[in-house]
């Protein structure tokens, strides 16, 4: 395995490139503010791309931009989220257009957003500037996957997870199932619909997968399956999330969801549970159902 990238990054905010498509980053920087990222096509900044700012404006907020283009397309208000003493971790996920940021050990971003058009990511930047120097330890490609580099179709997420991509009824050998009906297995998926990156069920004989959104259950040919997974179910309710819940996606605004189940007309059936709603939503029988008490997928 690859060795760690260190480096050090001067007041200058010219960004230093590496390759990594492989649509995960964990890193590590000591700066006392303005820790930038770019997710580029090219060695280069170039359109069409990304950025991350992480601790902007005098260590007060962070945002995702789109383009060198303001207004940003993401904020959050994160003071003294970087430190000038010491080294604070952190990971940015892309996948299928959406972007999510989180700290290191946390596996829920604290800053996401999804883009209806998806950017072919090959190389990422880092640089510092507007006044600040930046130390930087950057974990290999192959080092941040969890198991799911190397692998076609792979995408891995924090927290030990990997979601493989599928279609039109495939299952992965080692794909997770979350529930069953009449005897078939149901497995967990993501898929994209609608701005969002939604949790739902895929139905193997059907040929396809389908995802809740929109008081509708959604057919979905193109998805991805989770796989290699050693997780747990744990009853819950309304908006009681677990700390180690797995989050598995994100709604059009950007929410964490998660993935839940629950025994519906004789079928155990996997949806998304968002919890600024405080409900799960299965995709059955051509609806969305919303239920209160479900159970939730735990690592």
């Amino acid at each position: 395995m690859a060795d760690n990238i260190e480096l050090f990054t001067e007041d200058k905010l010219e960004y230093c490139f590496f390759p990594n498509a492989t649509g995960f980053i964990q890193f590590r920087v000591r700066a006392p503010h303005d820790a930038h990222l770019a997710l580029t096509t090219q060695a280069a900044e170039v359109d069409p791309m990304y950025e991350v700012f992480i601790g902007g404006w005098g260590n007060t907020k962070s945002i995702i931009r789109k383009n060198r283009t303001k207004p940003d397309v993401a904020e959050v208000p994160t003071p003294n989220i970087l430190s000038e003493g010491e080294y604070r971790g952190f990971w940015i996920r892309w996948d299928h257009g959406t972007i999510a940021v989180g700290r290191e050990g946390d596996p829920a971003p604290f800053l996401s957003w999804a883009d209806s058009e998806r950017i072919p990511i090959e190389y990422v930047g880092v640089c510092t500037g507007w006044g600040a120097n930046g130390n930087w330890i950057i974990q290999p490609p192959n080092a941040t996957q969890n198991g799911a580099a190397g692998r076609p179709g792979a995408a891995g997420l924090a927290g030990g997870q990997c979601w493989v991509s599928a279609s039109s009824g495939q299952v992965p050998p080692s794909g997770f199932a979350g529930g069953e009906d009449n005897g078939e297995p149901l497995y967990v998926i993501r898929a994209n619909f609608n701005g969002g990156l939604i949790p739902g069920k895929l139905v193997p004989s059907h040929g396809q997968a389908y995802v809740a959104w929109g008081g509708a259950e959604n057919p979905v040919q193109e998805y991805e399956v989770l796989c290699d997974f050693l997780g747990e179910w744990r009853a819950t309710s309304g908006g009681n999330i677990p700390p180690n819940a797995v989050p598995a996606g994100q709604s059009e605004d950007g929410e964490a969801l998660y993935v839940g189940r629950v025994v519906h007309d004789g079928s155990l059936t996997v949806g998304k549970v968002q919890p600024s709603h405080g409900v799960l939503y299965i995709p059955y029988g051509g609806q969305e159902l919303s239920f209160t008490d479900y159970e939730i997928l735990v690592s």
